[in-house]
């Protein structure tokens, strides 16, 4: 008996350390994806870490593996993407899933900014982990009894309040570099960064380049900045979980359907371009159909931004745009004015009407 106690403590003690080096490599491999959307949106980096791992088991998860999803969100009446069906408070319920990982940390962070239940917990201090996992808790986040205090516990263990802290201090910094550039005469190239992920074979690489001292802009009340201000990534990231790649003026579109292996009629038909061959300026290209909802309510329209950039900004299709602000082509919504992404607008927005190439007329 006292060999089969050993046995079963020894087996123990194995798989509780298995279960430890896969949280330390998950926490490695996502800390910085969970730090960049904390820049972005607001939500803790120990609790998006310490969310992802609860909810996926530090992504060893039957849902996670197929799906993707970090988070265990489901599907709701809103999600217009890709689902899978898995067991869990019933059977064969509806979950989200996503092209690669970074897609669900984002759409984790956007889950909780926009979603009312979830509003006071961004009162608190991002240092109070313990209120914001209460906090979601009691916003019915999940049922689980002692979600809350798993939480907490996962926090102190690896200690993942760090990563929160090391945001924070970034984000100071970034704040400081900006402020000592508006006092300086010559005008910097880096201005801001955007709400972009990259894809999963260079996840961690571009989440680290996210983090590094560039100036950034506030981008958690659904604020959008022109291409032209935007410091974009190199090579394949994504937008509303679609693959999309910054393009230089010049760059013949033929040679990116190639490299991308895509028909160049649809590659056009993907970014709402008609018999562009060389593009004429440096813009946006999307890799895949853009979706018919954005991943967030609204966008707000900034000096010199049109309707087809805000398509390409958001990920969304024209049609459904038009559709939802209940505009024309020849309407361009105002600076200021609230662009509806996934749904329908109560009103349409102030706008100007294109009445010829060269001239406008205000009629709105």
């Amino acid at each position: 008996m006292k060999l089969l106690s050993c046995l079963f403590l020894f087996v123990g003690l194995q798989t509780a350390v298995a279960q430890s080096d896969n949280t330390l490599a998950y926490i490695n491999q996502y800390k910085y994806i969970a730090m960049q959307e904390m820049t972005r949106t607001g939500v803790p980096a120990s609790i998006t870490l310490a969310q992802g791992i609860l909810e996926s088991a530090s992504g060893e998860s039957d849902l996670c593996k197929k799906s993707n999803n970090h988070f265990g969100i489901k599907c709701k009446t809103d999600w217009t993407g890709d689902r899978v069906f898995h067991d869990d408070d019933f059977k064969h319920e509806c979950f989200r899933s996503y092209p690669n990982a970074a897609a669900s940390f984002q759409d984790h962070s956007n889950f909780l900014k926009t979603r009312p239940y979830y509003q006071s917990l961004f009162t608190l201090n991002p240092t109070d982990y313990e209120g914001w996992a209460y906090g979601l808790k009691k916003a019915g986040y999940a049922t689980e009894k002692n979600y809350a205090q798993r939480l907490i516990e996962l926090i102190n263990k690896y200690n993942l309040n760090e990563y929160t802290e090391i945001a924070l201090a970034k984000e100071k910094n970034q704040q400081s570099d900006v402020a000592l550039q508006n006092t300086t005469p010559v005008q910097s190239t880096a201005t801001a960064t955007i709400n972009t992920t990259s894809v999963p074979e260079s996840e961690t690489t571009a989440a680290k380049a996210a983090m590094q001292p560039i100036p950034t802009v506030d981008n958690t009340n659904n604020t959008s900045i022109t291409e032209s201000e935007t410091l974009y990534p190199e090579g394949i990231f994504t937008i509303n979980h679609l693959k999309v790649l910054y393009a230089q003026k010049g760059t013949a579109l033929l040679s990116i359907a190639n490299q991308h292996q895509i028909n160049l009629a649809r590659l056009l038909e993907y970014n709402d371009l008609e018999d562009e061959d060389i593009l004429q300026t440096s813009q946006l290209i999307f890799l895949e159909k853009k979706m018919k909802k954005g991943d967030k309510d609204f966008h707000i329209v900034k000096n010199a931004e049109t309707l087809y950039t805000i398509c390409q900004q958001e990920g969304i299709r024209m049609e459904n745009l038009l559709q939802f602000n209940k505009l024309q082509k020849n309407m361009q919504p105002l600076p200021g004015e609230k662009i509806y992404l996934r749904f329908a607008a109560p009103a349409s927005p102030k706008y100007t009407t294109i009445a010829s190439e060269n001239t406008n007329t205000t009629s709105r």
